[in-house]
């Protein structure tokens, strides 16, 4: 299996846009798993609301699907050789990645919004510590930032089980939350690519 690292030109246009929220180069496996997977999650867990009976509001159903769409697709789309090459080029350090981890904040607050009467201190408490760990791994010697962000991420799961509030039947978006940013996001991996490309 071979690592490339050099980026293919980002497309123009509505393509380019997606070029670059995916990775320019994206084959067409790392496409199918980034579309119909996080829409299938996203359909199953607005099934499961209803028949589970939680009684969620019109609103809640479509801000419930919104965000494990953008989670699950979030984790596999930064998990992507593609993606790794895109958000791990030349020029991409700490700064950057740090501004893409603070835009999460939005999902958390979206989050809270819709199902915990928009409790600032949870956002502030979650998204604290998505800040503090991200900021530990990405200034921790790129050899040990593997070990360190699983460490992390163990710790944010233990969080979300005994710490922070979580509403019933959305107990699984902490720890998925954490995923993406920490281990899909953060950790710079090489960018397998596919021997025949």
């Amino acid at each position: 299996m071979k690592i490339d690292w050099n980026v293919p030109t980002a497309r123009s246009g509505f393509w380019g846009v997606i070029d670059k929220l995916i990775g320019p180069g994206a084959t067409k496996a790392e496409k199918n798993l980034q579309l119909y997977i996080p829409f299938g999650a996203g359909i199953l867990l607005v099934a499961y609301g209803y028949i589970a009976q939680y009684g969620w509001s019109w609103s809640q159903y479509l801000i419930a699907g919104l965000l494990t769409v953008d989670i699950i697709g979030g984790i596999i789309t930064n998990a992507t050789s593609s993606a790794k090459r895109w958000f791990h080029r030349e020029g991409q350090g700490f700064k950057q990645h740090m501004s893409f981890i603070l835009t999460h904040f939005t999902q958390l607050s979206l989050f809270s919004y819709a199902f915990m009467g928009f409790d600032l201190m949870w956002i502030a408490m979650t998204g604290g510590f998505m800040v503090l760990a991200c900021v530990i791994i990405l200034k921790t010697p790129l050899y040990l930032q593997r070990p360190v962000a699983l460490m992390l991420y163990s710790l944010s799961i233990m969080l979300a089980t005994y710490c922070f509030a979580a509403p019933q039947g959305l107990e699984w978006f902490l720890p998925l939350f954490y995923l993406k940013l920490l281990i899909s996001h953060v950790l710079r991996e090489e960018p397998y690519r596919p021997e025949q490309e």
